[in-house]
């Protein structure tokens, strides 16, 4: 591992820790530095500010998951990646329940969901290109963000809801969702 990531992945666990027990917007870069032996010089060096640092934790652990996507993945394999990516969130809830809560400029909801929303643009874009991925097919605005919000909204109240279902459930009524609305549609496209 590089410096520089040795030197962020310090800076990440020293916030996840800190907010086991302080809320995010008590935290100081004072404090984030203090928990892993850095000055703010350093914590500069590699970020603008705290809301910097919470979106490069998701960025990079994230990202594992975003490397294994295919365009061309069959239904199964696309479910097998949802499955990966909730697993993730709720193994590591504590800290995104905290950082969902955190609001305004810079927020991770914020960079969640510009982070969602090109995925869900290139998804439908392949969809309606008859799986040949074209870049002049013209994808409406309006349904991606629609679906984009859909996707943030349903992960977001699933993170902060009080009774917190495990993710198998989650998954299940995720499923059932998009299998009867696609057979709904199939249905209607058949009349």
């Amino acid at each position: 591992m590089a410096d520089s990531n040795i030197t962020k992945k310090a800076l990440a666990d020293s916030l996840k820790e800190i907010m086991k027990t302080v809320p995010f917007e008590k935290i100081t870069v004072t404090q984030i530095c203090s928990g892993c032996d850095m000055n703010r010089k350093s914590f500069y060096y590699h970020f603008k500010d705290k809301y910097d640092l919470v979106n490069w934790i998701f960025d990079t652990e994230f990202s594992k998951f975003a490397t294994e996507r295919n365009l061309t993945e069959n239904y199964d394999e696309r479910i097998l990646l949802i499955e990966k990516m909730c697993n993730y969130f709720y193994n590591n809830r504590e800290f995104y329940q905290k950082a969902l809560m955190i609001k305004g400029q810079n927020s991770f909801s914020d960079h969640f969901w510009q982070y969602i929303q090109p995925l869900v643009k290139q998804r439908i874009r392949y969809l309606l290109g008859s799986h040949i991925n074209r870049d002049d097919i013209k994808v409406d605005e309006f349904t991606v963000d629609f679906l984009t919000d859909a996707i943030l909204c349903a992960v977001e109240r699933w993170l902060l809801n009080n009774e917190f279902m495990h993710v198998d459930e989650f998954l299940d009524k995720i499923l059932v969702i998009v299998r009867t609305s696609i057979m709904l549609i199939q249905k209607e496209m058949d009349m």
